[in-house]
C-alpha cells in the first residue's frame, strides 16, 4: 500500500505541474492574487480510526473555501494510543493527499516521539521518523491534489535526512515548517549523547538562518514559522524562589536552543516574524496572540509574534489566517467551522483515487470576528539587550529566558 501511495503522489505531482508553475509567478491557489490570500491551520484532528470520516469532511471544507491557498496540518495525525503501524500512516497519508488544497504536514509528538510506548506498539521513534520522511516528505512538493513546490532542507547534502523541514513563499511572505515536537523536543534524560536531538537542533538552526537569508534576498516583508510544540518557558515565580536550594531539580529545557536561534534570526531579519504552534491548554477563543519571546534583559523581542492555538472542536474547526501585506495590520486570525450543508463526499477508493472537485463551500451563517495582529513591527535598529552594538551584529544567546504569556494592550 505504501508503494501505491508513493506512486500516486508522483503522478499527482506531474498532473498538476501546470498549476504549480503559475503559483511561482504571481498567481495564488484557486485563482486568488498572491498579495491577498488566506491559509488554514489544523492539528490534533485524529485520535482513532473513527475520526477519519470527520477529518476528511474538515479537510474537504477547507479545500472548497477558495480563499485558502494552502493547509498546514500542524502535528499529530494519530492519537497517543494508536499504533504507529505502516497501515495507519498509509491511511492518513491518503487522507491528506485527497485534499483539494495543498497540504503541508508538520510532524508532531504522537507521530513519532511517543511511538516507543507500549500503547503505540513499542516502535523505535527514530525509525518511525525515518518512515515519515520516506513517505509523507518524499516529493519536492506538498501533499494534496494541487501541490505547491517547496524547498526541503534535504536538498543540501549536509542535511540530507531532514526532508520534513520545508520553505515556500507566497507573495511577500516566506513560510517555514520545522520538526520541533512536543514532549520537550524529544530530549532524552538518559545518559550518553542525545544524538537525534543534538543533530536536529543543528539542522533546525541552519534552516531558520537560511530562511532569514532567503527572506532578505527576496525582499520578503514577513516570515511565518510553523512548529508543533510550545517552545516558550513556563516557569512560575514560586519555583524561582527555591532555585538556590542544592536539591532543587530543573529538567533540561529542550527548546532553549530554538529560542536562542529565533532571537538571532529576529536580529538578522528586521521584518515581522510570526510563529504558529499548538498548546495543550484550553483557550476560550481557540487561540491567543502574544509576544512571549524575551531578550537578554527580559524585554520582548519586538518583531516576533506568536499565534498559539488549541481549537475547541478539532474535527470541525480550523484556524484561518488572512494575509494581506497591503493592509495595516496585515494579518487577521479567526476560527472557522465546517458548514452544516457541506456537499457529501464521494468515497475514497482503495487505489487512492481522489474525489473530483465540487462546488465551492457554502456560506456560513455566522463567521466569527477576525482578531487582528496589530503593529507587526519591524525590529528597531537595536534590540533590547544589545545597546551600542551595530544593527548587523548578532548578539550571543541570552543567559536566561523569561516567561511571557500576557497579551500586549489591545490584542
Amino acid at each position: 500500500m505504501l508503494s501505491c501511495a508513493r506512486t500516486w503522489r508522483v503522478l499527482a505531482a506531474a498532473r498538476f505541474a501546470a498549476l504549480v508553475l503559475p503559483l511561482a509567478f504571481g498567481t495564488a491557489a484557486f485563482g486568488a492574487p498572491e498579495s491577498h490570500f488566506a491559509f488554514a491551520v489544523v492539528a490534533n484532528v485524529m485520535t482513532s480510526p473513527a475520526d477519519e470520516p470527520a477529518a476528511r469532511r474538515l479537510i474537504d471544507a477547507i479545500g472548497l473555501d477558495r480563499r485558502n491557498a494552502f493547509l498546514v496540518y500542524d502535528g499529530n495525525l494519530k492519537g497517543l494510543d494508536e499504533p504507529c503501524a505502516d497501515a495507519l500512516y498509509d491511511r492518513r497519508l491518503a487522507l491528506l493527499d485527497a485534499s483539494r488544497a495543498p497540504v503541508v504536514f508538520v510532524p508532531g509528538q504522537h507521530d513519532w516521539t511517543t511511538c516507543g510506548l507500549n500503547g503505540a506498539g513499542g516502535y523505535d521513534p527514530v525509525e518511525r521518523l525515518d518512515l515519515l520522511r520516506q513517505t509523507f516528505f518524499a516529493n519536492p512538493t506538498t501533499l494534496g491534489q494541487n501541490p505547491l513546490a517547496v524547498t526541503r532542507e534535504s536538498e543540501l547534502s549536509r542535511f540530507r535526512p531532514y526532508r520534513e523541514n520545508v520553505r515556500w513563499q507566497f507573495g511577500d511572505t516566506v513560510f517555514v515548517a520545522m520538526n520541533v515536537p512536543n514532549g520537550n523536543n524529544h530530549y532524552l534524560n538518559a545518559g550518553g549523547r542525545n544524538g537525534e536531538f543534538e543533530d536536529r537542533v543543528i539542522a533546525n538552526r541552519f534552516w531558520l538562518e537560511r530562511a532569514a537569508e532567503y527572506a532578505r534576498r527576496t525582499n520578503a516583508r514577513a516570515i511565518v514559522i510553523f512548529i508543533e510544540a510550545d517552545p516558550m518557558p513556563a516557569r512560575s515565580e514560586h519555583a524561582k524562589r527555591f532555585d538556590w536550594l542544592p536539591f532543587s531539580y530543573h529538567p533540561r529545557d529542550g527548546y532553549e536552543e530554538f529560542r536562542h536561534d529565533l532571537i538571532r534570526v529576529a536580529r538578522s531579519f528586521r521584518g515581522p516574524i510570526v510563529i504558529v504552534h499548538t498548546v495543550n491548554a484550553k483557550l476560550p477563543r481557540g487561540f491567543v496572540i502574544d509576544q512571549p519571546l524575551r531578550g537578554a534583559r527580559g524585554k520582548p523581542v519586538a518583531n516576533v509574534t506568536r499565534i498559539a492555538f488549541s481549537l475547541r472542536a478539532p474535527l470541525t474547526q480550523w484556524l484561518e489566517v488572512d494575509d494581506d501585506m497591503k493592509r495595516r495590520p496585515p494579518l487577521r486570525v479567526s476560527v472557522r467551522n465546517v458548514p452544516r450543508n457541506l456537499p457529501p463526499l464521494p468515497p475514497l477508493s482503495p487505489n487512492l483515487t481522489v474525489p473530483t472537485p465540487g462546488a465551492a463551500v457554502p456560506d456560513v451563517a455566522s463567521i466569527p470576528d477576525y482578531t487582528e495582529i496589530p503593529g507587526m513591527p519591524q525590529a528597531p535598529a537595536f534590540l533590547p539587550g544589545d545597546e551600542g552594538a551595530p544593527a548587523s551584529a548578532i548578539a550571543p544567546p541570552p543567559d536566561e529566558q523569561q516567561p511571557g504569556g500576557q497579551n500586549p494592550p489591545g490584542w
